[in-house]
């Protein structure tokens, strides 16, 4: 993957150009410092040392031909030095200088593409490594692949900005106090740490795609970073079937975005939702990454895999009563057998609009006891739907009251009240 120049761009603001830049070139900056100093919180100073390096000189001296090969340089010399101070590795380390300084120092020439992807291959799978908790690799993956500041962050999940500093700090300290080596893990270890890095960006993408908490449905830019991360993972590992799966799922996810919200930002149901403003570009980039995967999957699809071909079937279709139903309840049923709970419940739906809301609320009914939906919100709003279709008002709203008082998000609450009120009025309660 060659590695282009990164464009400037054109601003009356210096220090905000050379900002937009170095949150481009960050991930592969410290990427491949970290390859030579082994930690990437030092190696994430040492970019910010860069960084202010080209805010002292840049609008001095002017703007390089190529600004991400010169913060790379200056960010390795900068390593180079450090380690060479560093007694007991001094051997080592000074033959690692020697060779990097045997090289021609031209800031406007591109370091090599392969090293930096290998590099930040290696960045991406320490960012996400299991010994972390799910809230410090989002954190560390956002501050070092996303290049978000510890505000974005903390803005984006609606938590104390403390709290994310402090979970950035303890999952850097973790990696150095656990002696976590920066590489790709081969062997038996690697599927674990693939599934760490697809889960961490699969979650980061679907909080922008569906909050939790706050006000809005939507964060526009964690689905972006999320997508962007996935695009990346998918160049990297060429041949892992389920890196494609989770960049179809994205690409097609992300290609409903516009239609999702109304005028005001109310939440649009997908029976509901104007198909001509689904992002054609990206649902053809969801189609090939999914004949990627199916291209190199060697056995059952994983799965990434299985919710992009469902993702797939409402892309194809031109309206929601010519979704293919039946294929999505076949496929969900194969997701059911990895992880049961949730999914069921996904299968219910496909199952209510293939087969009708009687079968479904079955399958619904057996779900109730489940723990790990008790305080699920879209429990009750699908029983209340299947409810409703079968004429049964005064039980749909006692539903849909009870999904408004577990959603977080105000504007799913606002939506689930609006259901439940519609079930008071002759006629109310149409299939979601």
């Amino acid at each position: 993957m060659e590695q282009q120049p990164t464009a400037v761009p054109a601003s009356g603001d210096p220090a905000g150009a050379i900002e937009t830049v170095f949150r481009i070139e960050s991930p592969r900056v410290i990427a491949g410092v970290a390859r030579i100093v082994r930690d990437v919180g030092i190696a994430e100073e040492l970019a910010q040392d860069a960084l202010v390096a080209a805010l002292e000189q840049w609008p001095r001296d002017g703007v390089p031909g190529n600004p991400g090969a010169w913060l790379m340089a200056t960010a390795k010399h900068r390593a180079i030095d450090l380690v060479r101070r560093r007694e007991r590795y001094a051997r080592k380390l000074a033959e690692v200088g020697r060779d990097l300084e045997a090289a021609p120092y031209h800031v406007d020439d591109p370091a090599d593409p392969d090293d930096i992807d290998d590099d930040l291959l290696r960045l991406v799978f320490t960012a996400c490594h299991p010994v972390l908790s799910a809230e410090s690799r989002i954190a560390l993956t956002l501050r070092l692949l996303g290049g978000l500041t510890t505000v974005e962050i903390a803005r984006a999940y609606l938590v104390p900005e403390a709290t994310v500093a402090q979970r950035i700090v303890r999952a850097k300290r973790t990696l150095a106090s656990k002696g976590v080596a920066f590489e790709v893990p081969y062997g038996p270890g690697r599927e674990a740490r693939l599934g760490s890095v697809l889960e961490v960006i699969y979650l980061i993408f679907n909080e922008g795609y569906a909050a939790t908490h706050g006000d809005d449905l939507l964060r526009p830019a964690l689905c972006e970073d999320a997508l962007r991360l996935a695009r990346v993972l998918a160049e990297l590992m060429p041949k892992e079937p389920e890196v494609h799966g989770l960049a179809s799922l994205l690409e097609f996810q992300a290609s409903r975005t516009a239609a999702r919200t109304g005028p005001k930002g109310e939440p649009v149901l997908l029976r509901d939702q104007n198909r001509a403003r689904w992002n054609r570009m990206l649902i053809a980039r969801g189609i090939t990454a999914l004949g990627r995967a199916d291209a190199v999957s060697t056995g059952a699809p994983g799965p990434y895999a299985l919710q992009a071909a469902i993702a797939a079937c409402h892309a194809h279709a031109h309206t929601y009563e010519e979704t293919d139903w039946a294929r999505i309840a076949a496929l969900y049923g194969l997701l059911a057998a990895r992880s049961p709970s949730p999914v069921e419940l996904n299968r219910a739906v496909a199952v209510s609009m293939a087969e009708g809301p009687g079968p479904a609320l079955e399958i619904v009914d057996r779900l109730a006891a489940e723990p790990a939906l008790r305080d699920y919100h879209l429990l009750p709003s699908v029983r209340g739907d299947l409810l409703a279709r079968l004429g049964r008002m005064a039980e749909a709203r006692t539903e849909f009251e009870r999904a408004a008082r577990l959603a977080r998000n105000e504007r799913e609450r606002e939506l689930l009240e609006a259901r439940a009120e519609e079930c008071r009025r002759p006629g109310g309660g149409d299939p979601a």
